[in-house]
């Protein structure tokens, strides 16, 4: 049910991390795979392996997208997948952030969404319908310490899910929304390498820390999650839209009031 041959995805963010992930499935598929992302290199390394086609660009800047949403199309004559991935996660609390840094982290992370939803859109009419993947982050429906744009940027992609699948429902285009929690990629790093040097874990014991209340232990791997968006981009998902998929290890239904509880029980238990 998740054959992708003869299908044309468009993944943005698609460098490292979850988008590489995407890539290397989709084409796994059959699909044929256009990748946008601001490093070339990466881009050219992952292309010259897979087969994927790269298309550097900033999503921050309407006149690339759109030109690279138009030569994707020419050199495969449609589009019938998208996945809004590209994303960048400065830290900072509202009375610590400027102007540049709050608007850099919505041009990328919500209006980038934006911009290609508006420039695939018509496209994906054009072949009947399609499916539109958005990757939030459990970071946009609860609080995040120190991560006010990052928050606000995930939590609104929820709303432009929304509004995307109920306007183009009838086109036949899906929309959904895929919420990671923690995954292994090189965005994780920097808080991983802070529980290293704060207790000095290795990395492996720094991870299993981050994720030691979730029901299942540990962090995502990229193809997990590349898995779970390989399910909302194809026919598997056929009736879903306008939804949000958590992808957390179960993170997101811990209730945290009752972790102190947890942590004096597992103590009275060790003694």
């Amino acid at each position: 049910m998740t054959d992708m041959t003869g299908k044309v995805a468009l993944v943005t963010g698609a460098g490292s991390g979850i988008g590489e992930a995407v890539t290397r499935r989709f084409r796994s598929q059959g699909a044929a795979v256009g990748m946008v992302g601001r490093r070339a290199n990466l881009l050219d390394a992952l292309g010259n392996e897979t087969g994927a086609l790269p298309f550097p660009c900033d999503v921050a800047d309407s006149a690339a997208v759109k030109q690279a949403v138009e030569e994707l199309v020419s050199k495969c004559g449609g589009l019938d997948v998208v996945v809004n991935n590209a994303a960048i996660a400065d830290r900072g609390r509202v009375d610590e952030l400027d102007d540049s840094d709050w608007n850099r982290m919505v041009e990328v992370n919500l209006n980038g969404a934006f911009r290609i939803a508006r420039e695939t859109v018509p496209f994906l009419r054009q072949r009947g319908g399609g499916a539109i993947v958005n990757v939030s982050s459990i970071g946009g429906l609860f609080g995040a310490l120190e991560a006010a744009a990052y928050g606000t940027t995930k939590a609104a992609l929820l709303g432009l899910t929304r509004s995307l699948a109920r306007d183009y429902g009838p086109d036949g285009i899906r929309v959904n929304t895929i919420c990671p929690g923690w995954v292994d990629t090189p965005m994780t790093d920097p808080v991983v390498g802070l529980l290293m040097r704060a207790h000095g874990l290795s990395r492996e014991e720094a991870q299993n820390k981050l994720t030691q209340f979730n029901p299942i232990r540990g962090m995502a791997a990229p193809d997990e999650v590349a898995r779970c968006i390989e399910f909302l981009a194809t026919d598997a998902s056929a009736c879903v839209t306008g939804t949000i998929l958590m992808a957390d290890n179960g993170q997101s239904i811990v209730d945290v009031g009752f972790i102190p509880i947890q942590m004096a029980t597992e103590s009275l238990e060790d003694h």
